[in-house]
Protein backbone atom coordinates (compact mmCIF):
# COMPACT_ATOMS: atom_id res chain seq x y z
CA UNK A 1 0.00 0.00 0.00
CA UNK A 2 1.52 3.75 -0.70
CA UNK A 3 2.43 4.92 2.71
CA UNK A 4 0.14 8.05 2.02
CA UNK A 5 -2.86 6.62 1.18
CA UNK A 6 -5.65 6.32 3.52
CA UNK A 7 -7.59 3.44 4.28
CA UNK A 8 -11.40 3.47 3.63
CA UNK A 9 -13.65 3.17 6.69
CA UNK A 10 -17.17 1.63 7.37
CA UNK A 11 -19.13 2.53 10.28
CA UNK A 12 -21.97 1.01 12.16
CA UNK A 13 -23.23 4.49 13.46
CA UNK A 14 -25.55 3.66 16.44
CA UNK A 15 -29.18 5.15 17.33
CA UNK A 16 -29.95 8.83 16.95
CA UNK A 17 -27.66 11.58 18.81
CA UNK A 18 -26.92 9.04 21.06
CA UNK A 19 -23.34 10.68 22.11
CA UNK A 20 -25.38 13.43 23.43
CA UNK A 21 -28.02 11.87 25.82
CA UNK A 22 -25.83 10.33 29.00
CA UNK A 23 -27.45 7.13 29.27
CA UNK A 24 -26.94 6.03 25.78
CA UNK A 25 -23.85 7.61 25.31
CA UNK A 26 -23.03 5.26 28.34
CA UNK A 27 -24.70 1.97 26.44
CA UNK A 28 -22.90 3.35 23.47
CA UNK A 29 -19.33 3.33 25.05
CA UNK A 30 -17.38 1.00 23.29
CA UNK A 31 -18.16 3.00 19.85
CA UNK A 32 -17.46 6.11 21.28
CA UNK A 33 -13.60 4.90 22.43
CA UNK A 34 -13.04 2.97 19.39
CA UNK A 35 -14.30 6.03 17.17
CA UNK A 36 -12.18 8.19 19.00
CA UNK A 37 -9.40 6.59 18.27
CA UNK A 38 -9.21 6.22 14.63
CA UNK A 39 -8.11 9.39 13.63
CA UNK A 40 -4.68 8.47 15.41
CA UNK A 41 -4.61 5.00 13.10
CA UNK A 42 -4.22 7.59 10.05
CA UNK A 43 -1.16 7.85 7.88
CA UNK A 44 -2.07 11.40 7.84
CA UNK A 45 -4.66 13.69 8.72
CA UNK A 46 -6.80 14.15 6.10
CA UNK A 47 -7.38 16.91 3.52
CA UNK A 48 -11.02 16.50 3.49
CA UNK A 49 -14.06 13.69 4.46
CA UNK A 50 -15.88 12.63 1.75
CA UNK A 51 -19.13 10.70 3.51
CA UNK A 52 -21.45 8.11 2.05
CA UNK A 53 -24.18 8.13 4.51
CA UNK A 54 -27.53 5.67 5.24
CA UNK A 55 -29.43 8.84 5.88
CA UNK A 56 -29.13 10.35 2.38
CA UNK A 57 -30.56 8.75 -0.73
CA UNK A 58 -31.92 9.98 -4.20
CA UNK A 59 -32.65 9.07 -7.97
CA UNK A 60 -29.18 9.68 -8.94
CA UNK A 61 -25.94 10.23 -7.11
CA UNK A 62 -25.93 13.56 -5.52
CA UNK A 63 -22.50 15.35 -4.28
CA UNK A 64 -23.25 18.26 -1.85
CA UNK A 65 -21.55 21.53 -2.55
CA UNK A 66 -22.36 23.84 0.87
CA UNK A 67 -19.33 25.92 1.82
CA UNK A 68 -20.99 25.79 5.11
CA UNK A 69 -23.20 22.71 5.61
CA UNK A 70 -26.71 23.14 7.75
CA UNK A 71 -27.32 20.33 10.08
CA UNK A 72 -30.04 18.03 9.52
CA UNK A 73 -32.06 16.76 12.75
CA UNK A 74 -33.25 13.47 10.98
CA UNK A 75 -34.57 11.88 14.11
CA UNK A 76 -37.55 11.78 16.59
CA UNK A 77 -38.65 11.97 19.88
CA UNK A 78 -35.32 12.53 21.50
CA UNK A 79 -34.67 15.87 24.30
CA UNK A 80 -34.84 19.00 23.21
CA UNK A 81 -31.24 19.97 23.22
CA UNK A 82 -30.77 17.36 20.77
CA UNK A 83 -32.30 19.66 17.84
CA UNK A 84 -29.97 22.55 18.98
CA UNK A 85 -26.50 21.08 18.13
CA UNK A 86 -24.24 21.95 16.28
CA UNK A 87 -21.30 20.71 14.19
CA UNK A 88 -19.79 23.56 12.09
CA UNK A 89 -16.91 21.87 9.99
CA UNK A 90 -16.74 23.34 6.46
CA UNK A 91 -18.02 21.99 3.42
CA UNK A 92 -15.37 22.00 -0.02
CA UNK A 93 -16.84 22.23 -3.12
CA UNK A 94 -13.78 21.79 -4.34
CA UNK A 95 -13.93 17.93 -3.49
CA UNK A 96 -17.13 18.31 -4.93
CA UNK A 97 -16.28 18.93 -8.01
CA UNK A 98 -13.36 16.82 -7.72
CA UNK A 99 -15.56 13.95 -7.18
CA UNK A 100 -18.55 14.62 -9.96
CA UNK A 101 -15.52 14.70 -12.45
CA UNK A 102 -14.09 11.15 -11.42
CA UNK A 103 -17.52 9.99 -11.89
CA UNK A 104 -17.90 11.92 -15.28
CA UNK A 105 -14.69 9.79 -16.27
CA UNK A 106 -16.23 6.60 -15.16
CA UNK A 107 -19.68 6.69 -16.79
CA UNK A 108 -21.59 8.12 -13.69
CA UNK A 109 -24.07 10.82 -13.57
CA UNK A 110 -24.09 13.13 -10.45
CA UNK A 111 -26.30 15.74 -9.65
CA UNK A 112 -25.34 18.93 -7.11
CA UNK A 113 -27.34 19.67 -4.18
CA UNK A 114 -26.08 22.91 -2.34
CA UNK A 115 -28.55 22.46 0.46
CA UNK A 116 -27.53 19.52 1.96
CA UNK A 117 -26.70 19.19 5.57
CA UNK A 118 -25.26 17.09 7.92
CA UNK A 119 -27.54 14.49 8.92
CA UNK A 120 -26.89 12.00 12.74
CA UNK A 121 -25.19 9.55 10.56
CA UNK A 122 -22.43 12.23 9.72
CA UNK A 123 -21.94 14.66 12.76
CA UNK A 124 -22.28 11.73 15.24
CA UNK A 125 -19.32 10.14 14.02
CA UNK A 126 -17.54 13.05 13.11
CA UNK A 127 -18.07 14.66 16.48
CA UNK A 128 -16.04 11.14 17.85
CA UNK A 129 -13.79 11.22 15.89
CA UNK A 130 -12.83 15.22 15.04
CA UNK A 131 -14.87 17.13 17.57
CA UNK A 132 -12.99 20.50 16.34
CA UNK A 133 -15.07 20.25 13.16
CA UNK A 134 -12.04 21.52 11.58
CA UNK A 135 -11.93 18.97 8.43
CA UNK A 136 -14.25 19.86 5.74
CA UNK A 137 -16.94 17.31 5.10
CA UNK A 138 -18.73 16.53 2.05
CA UNK A 139 -21.32 14.24 1.49
CA UNK A 140 -22.37 11.84 -1.86
CA UNK A 141 -25.90 10.15 -1.36
CA UNK A 142 -26.29 6.66 -2.48
CA UNK A 143 -28.77 6.10 -5.39
CA UNK A 144 -32.89 5.29 -4.33
CA UNK A 145 -32.12 1.81 -6.79
CA UNK A 146 -29.99 0.55 -4.14
CA UNK A 147 -27.92 -1.90 -6.73
CA UNK A 148 -24.97 -3.40 -4.52
CA UNK A 149 -22.69 -3.40 -7.74
CA UNK A 150 -23.74 -0.28 -8.37
CA UNK A 151 -22.40 1.29 -6.36
CA UNK A 152 -19.20 -0.85 -5.64
CA UNK A 153 -18.84 0.88 -9.02
CA UNK A 154 -19.43 3.96 -7.58
CA UNK A 155 -16.75 3.31 -5.19
CA UNK A 156 -14.08 1.93 -8.16
CA UNK A 157 -14.45 5.16 -8.99
CA UNK A 158 -13.83 7.36 -6.33
CA UNK A 159 -10.55 5.40 -5.14
CA UNK A 160 -8.03 8.12 -6.78
CA UNK A 161 -9.45 10.32 -3.59
CA UNK A 162 -7.60 8.01 -1.36
CA UNK A 163 -4.18 8.66 -3.04
CA UNK A 164 -5.03 13.08 -2.47
CA UNK A 165 -5.82 12.99 1.06
CA UNK A 166 -9.37 12.33 1.58
CA UNK A 167 -10.99 10.32 3.65
CA UNK A 168 -13.55 8.17 2.27
CA UNK A 169 -16.27 6.66 4.96
CA UNK A 170 -19.31 5.00 4.74
CA UNK A 171 -21.83 5.44 7.64
CA UNK A 172 -24.42 3.33 8.24
CA UNK A 173 -25.09 -0.17 10.67
CA UNK A 174 -24.70 -3.64 9.96
CA UNK A 175 -27.54 -4.24 11.85
CA UNK A 176 -31.06 -2.11 10.94
CA UNK A 177 -34.44 -3.15 11.93
CA UNK A 178 -36.48 -1.00 14.15
CA UNK A 179 -38.32 -3.30 15.39
CA UNK A 180 -35.63 -5.65 16.64
CA UNK A 181 -33.35 -3.42 18.65
CA UNK A 182 -33.99 -4.26 22.01
CA UNK A 183 -35.46 -7.66 21.69
CA UNK A 184 -33.35 -10.27 22.90
CA UNK A 185 -34.32 -12.80 19.51
CA UNK A 186 -32.43 -10.68 17.21
CA UNK A 187 -29.28 -11.24 19.07
CA UNK A 188 -28.32 -14.48 16.97
CA UNK A 189 -29.86 -12.79 13.50
CA UNK A 190 -27.34 -9.88 14.17
CA UNK A 191 -24.66 -12.08 14.40
CA UNK A 192 -25.26 -14.57 11.93
CA UNK A 193 -25.88 -11.98 9.44
CA UNK A 194 -22.40 -10.12 10.84
CA UNK A 195 -20.54 -13.24 10.42
CA UNK A 196 -21.53 -13.11 6.76
CA UNK A 197 -20.46 -10.04 6.44
CA UNK A 198 -16.85 -10.67 8.10
CA UNK A 199 -15.99 -13.58 6.25
CA UNK A 200 -17.03 -11.43 3.03
CA UNK A 201 -15.11 -8.22 3.89
CA UNK A 202 -11.96 -10.61 4.64
CA UNK A 203 -11.49 -12.30 1.93
CA UNK A 204 -8.37 -12.32 0.06
CA UNK A 205 -9.91 -11.99 -3.37
CA UNK A 206 -11.70 -8.25 -3.66
CA UNK A 207 -13.74 -10.21 -6.43
CA UNK A 208 -14.83 -12.74 -4.50
CA UNK A 209 -15.52 -10.39 -1.36
CA UNK A 210 -17.04 -7.78 -4.02
CA UNK A 211 -19.26 -10.80 -5.14
CA UNK A 212 -19.94 -11.72 -1.75
CA UNK A 213 -21.19 -8.11 -0.79
CA UNK A 214 -23.47 -8.01 -4.31
CA UNK A 215 -25.44 -11.11 -2.92
CA UNK A 216 -25.63 -10.18 0.52
CA UNK A 217 -29.49 -11.47 0.40
CA UNK A 218 -28.16 -14.66 0.76
CA UNK A 219 -26.85 -13.81 3.76
CA UNK A 220 -28.91 -15.87 7.02
CA UNK A 221 -31.45 -13.46 8.13
CA UNK A 222 -30.54 -10.98 5.69
CA UNK A 223 -34.28 -9.21 5.29
CA UNK A 224 -35.05 -9.34 8.84
CA UNK A 225 -31.79 -8.20 9.82
CA UNK A 226 -32.37 -5.02 6.57
CA UNK A 227 -35.47 -4.52 5.95
CA UNK A 228 -34.43 -1.72 3.55
CA UNK A 229 -30.88 -1.84 3.08
CA UNK A 230 -30.44 1.82 3.26
CA UNK A 231 -27.49 1.90 6.20
CA UNK A 232 -25.59 -1.69 4.48
CA UNK A 233 -25.43 0.29 0.96
CA UNK A 234 -22.57 2.54 1.84
CA UNK A 235 -20.71 -0.72 2.75
CA UNK A 236 -20.85 -1.48 -0.97
CA UNK A 237 -19.22 1.99 -1.66
CA UNK A 238 -16.61 1.39 0.05
CA UNK A 239 -15.48 -2.01 -0.66
CA UNK A 240 -15.36 -0.60 -4.31
CA UNK A 241 -12.97 2.11 -3.38
CA UNK A 242 -11.06 -0.41 -1.55
CA UNK A 243 -9.93 -1.84 -4.48
CA UNK A 244 -7.00 -4.61 -3.93
CA UNK A 245 -7.23 -3.79 -0.26
CA UNK A 246 -8.48 -6.79 2.16
CA UNK A 247 -10.87 -5.37 5.04
CA UNK A 248 -10.64 -5.69 8.27
CA UNK A 249 -12.69 -5.84 11.35
CA UNK A 250 -11.40 -2.70 13.49
CA UNK A 251 -14.63 -3.73 16.13
CA UNK A 252 -17.58 -4.29 17.59
CA UNK A 253 -20.18 -3.10 19.88
CA UNK A 254 -22.91 -4.75 21.25
CA UNK A 255 -26.60 -2.43 21.84
CA UNK A 256 -29.90 -3.03 22.11
CA UNK A 257 -29.46 -6.67 21.61
CA UNK A 258 -27.52 -6.41 18.76
CA UNK A 259 -23.85 -6.48 17.42
CA UNK A 260 -23.06 -3.60 15.40
CA UNK A 261 -19.35 -3.77 13.30
CA UNK A 262 -17.35 -1.16 11.43
CA UNK A 263 -14.49 -2.02 8.91
CA UNK A 264 -11.81 -1.00 7.65
CA UNK A 265 -9.87 -0.87 4.44
CA UNK A 266 -6.32 -0.87 3.38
Amino acid sequence: MNNSRLPTFFISHGGGPWPYIEDMRQRFAVTAAELAKLPATLPAKPKAILMITGHWEAPQFTVSTSEHPSMEYDYYGFPEHTYHLQYPAPGNPELAKRVRDLLSSSGIKCAEDPERGLDHGVFVPMMLMYPDADIPVVLLSMKSSYDPLEHIKLGEALAPLRDEGILIIGSGLTYHNMRGFGRPASLEPSVQFEQYLFEAISNNDPQQRNQALVNWEQAPFARLVHPREDHLIPLMVLAGAAGEDIGQRIFTDTVFDVVMASYRFG
